[in-house]
């Protein structure tokens, strides 16, 4: 097979909060077979998509080096994230062409679901309550925020200001309701949102510990990772961080020297399904399990598929998943969990008469001089 045409689409109602995430892309090959992504900037997923014009598709990851390695600066979180659509879309076209999921190309499933949380069922009127509702509909756990302001019903909003030591205080507050409303059966958590400074973050740990949150997800700011040696010896939480990572060089030092418990990479992202599982096998290596962050329903059924081959610890963010008018096939979620398909590839479907069209490549541009090492593998230019 050879890539003739990539396609790039924007759905209606694309996510305002996380920038590309529910773009999508479709590469065509003449063989009849297309495969289906998610993710990326329009001037990102450009350059990246005319690279693979007239490529085989199922060399992925030589694919996958030859657009990271493709131009001279090393690419940033956003070309990630294009690079990433396109690797989904490379294995969508590879489990379609050999008839099977793309799990059973990453080893076949590890587990028969994946566990999810969600942060409200919309039943309940009171935080104990709503934090019951979620447990009693098979979600492993309850998500709250460190907001402000806090109403009783968990209701935050990221905008205002922000005063730390009062959003610590209500955390606190709410942390007795959820603990009683999940019960001793129930866990819960609480995200960040990368909002705190290090003396605030270990303040927050260290009061929310007779509650037994099952992590606390990124208390801290994403860029300087080397601060997690410090907060480290000051908590008894486990922690969860990385939903603003990218490839495995963001994230291997704090897996490497066990800073984190768990790891939020996610699709597309990290760059794709292909790097994923490098991640993957890091976290497993070092017992670090992984709890990625929601983007798109598409990257969702890839994560399906990622998540299911992983033998280590995982839970997904996932509180629910819309059936948009563009995607007639998506992810099997059923009482509180994702269950793996048995569809070809990534098993999903997607209409594009349902999405607009802004960018129809079927011309080459890789301008940049590649070197080969003897065997033909790819090294920098």
């Amino acid at each position: 097979m050879k890539i003739r045409r990539i396609r790039y689409y924007e759905p209606p109602h694309a996510n305002p909060t996380f920038n590309q995430s529910t773009r999508i892309v479709t590469i065509e090959t003449d063989a009849g077979i297309t495969g289906i992504g998610e993710g990326g900037s329009k001037d990102m997923l450009d350059q990246c998509a005319s690279m693979l014009i007239g490529e085989d598709p199922s060399r992925i990851d030589h694919l996958w080096q030859f657009m990271y390695r493709g131009w001279f600066y090393p690419p940033g979180r956003e070309k990630l994230h294009a690079l990433g659509a396109l690797d989904m879309a490379l294995w969508d076209i590879k489990g379609k062409a050999l008839g099977v999921p793309v799990y059973d190309l990453l080893g076949g499933l590890a587990r028969q679901h994946i566990e999810c949380y969600s942060g409200g069922t919309g039943k309940g009127e009171t935080l104990r309550e709503r934090a019951r509702a979620v447990i009693e509909a098979g979600f492993r756990a309850f998500r709250t925020s460190v907001d402000m302001p806090w109403s009783a019903q968990g209701q935050g909003t990221p905008t205002g200001v922000y005063r730390p030591s009062h959003a610590i205080d209500q955390e606190l507050e709410k942390a007795r309701e959820i603990r009683e409303g999940v019960g001793k059966d129930g866990d819960w958590l609480t995200d960040v949102h990368t909002r705190l400074d290090l003396p605030d973050a270990i303040r927050l740990c260290s009061l929310l510990e007779p509650f037994a949150p099952f992590e606390v997800e990124d208390p801290l700011r994403s860029e300087n990772k080397g601060i997690y040696e410090q907060l480290r010896p000051h908590i008894n939480v486990p922690i969860a961080v990385g939903e603003q990572f990218g490839d495995r060089w963001d994230s291997n030092e704090l897996i490497e020297r066990r800073l984190i418990d768990y790891l939020r990479v996610t699709l597309p992202n990290t760059g794709g399904i292909t790097e994923f599982m490098k991640i993957a096998a890091l976290c497993e290596t070092h017992n670090v399990g992984m709890i990625p962050h929601a983007t798109g329903p598409i990257a969702l059924a890839a994560l399906t598929h990622t998540l299911g081959v992983f033998s280590g610890p995982v839970l997904m963010e996932c509180g629910g998943v819309p059936k948009p008018s563009y995607l007639p096939q998506g992810v099997d979620f059923r009482n509180g969990k994702l269950w793996p398909r048995e569809t070809p590839g990534l098993g999903v479907e997607f209409d594009p008469a349902g999405a607009s069209l802004l960018s129809d490549i079927t011309e080459r541009f890789a301008p940049t001089p590649i070197y080969h090492r003897p065997d033909g593998s790819i090294t920098n230019w």
